[in-house]
């Protein structure tokens, strides 16, 4: 049985057809789902669908590629992550990807939100959950700057090298893999899928974004993590079912939610 560690299911095209999102889950073998949020303004529906299934549960967090978002304080962040289904803090971190004419320096305002994650991680002893893209060594050193160790978490959605992962590992961080391991161009990170250890791998969709292969170009849904995992396991040679069951245990583990029976 799978687990998709990372989805937006209350997003536009999922959100609206949920009971056959949750029936296509079932059909595959993926038996629960982390909803992550993005902002404050759609947590509301993050939550919602959390409170309505048993096997979804949710995130608090302001994404870095905002802007305009609502800004977060530790103190709300700590506060909503009461939640009886919110389990991690994000997803937070920093994307210098799209600069539009910017430089670096200008992105000090993510570099803060992304500070105060952490902290609110630290208060509530809940992981993080990670977004890093075209900023690795500054998303590194701010983990390290805050001790983003301590609460630990995920690298959600990684496609850097294994040098990077290498380091995000040293910081007590889990590493986890989309449907991007399965493009044939995406040798980076499927050599970080065949090295990392199997103790701290998740895996995951980032639905409706980035379906695997055979989707890829198609709206993603959890239900397709199944081909993130199998596309991995044959990565390292081994069984579904043993890869399956590994970053199942993780889940349950780094998100600290009582594994079900049978898992």
């Amino acid at each position: 049985m799978f687990v998709d560690s990372h989805c937006h299911i209350n997003f536009e095209g999922l959100g609206d057809r949920l009971p056959q999102v949750l029936d296509n889950m079932r059909a595959h073998a993926v038996t629960h789902a982390l909803c992550v949020s993005v902002d404050f303004e759609t947590l509301p529906s993050v939550l919602d669908i959390a409170r309505s299934y048993d096997n979804v549960y949710a995130s608090v967090g302001v994404h870095p590629d905002h802007e305009d978002a609502r800004e977060p304080s530790v103190a709300e962040l700590v506060e909503l992550a009461q939640h009886p289904k919110v389990v991690a803090i994000g997803e937070t971190g920093l994307d210098y990807y799209r600069l539009e004419g910017r430089s670096i320096d200008d992105m000090e305002w993510q570099r803060e939100r992304f500070r105060v994650h952490i902290r609110a991680a630290h208060r509530t002893g809940k992981p993080l959950i990670v977004h890093t893209r075209a900023s690795s060594a500054d998303t590194l050193r701010i983990m390290a700057e805050e001790r983003a160790s301590e609460p630990g978490g995920v690298m959600h959605c990684f496609t850097e090298p294994w040098d990077v992962a290498e380091q995000a590992l040293a910081q007590n961080f889990h590493i986890s893999l989309s449907g991007i391991v399965t493009f044939k161009n995406a040798t980076d990170v499927q050599d970080v899928a065949r090295r990392v250890p199997l103790d701290r791998l998740l895996i995951e969709t980032d639905s409706p974004y980035l379906a695997p292969v055979p989707y890829r170009g198609k709206p993603n849904e959890p239900a397709y993590v199944s081909y993130v995992g199998r596309f991995i396991a044959q990565q390292r040679d081994m069984a579904d079912e043993a890869l399956a069951a590994a970053t199942t245990e993780n889940f349950f583990r780094l998100f600290k939610i009582p594994a079900p029976a049978g898992t």
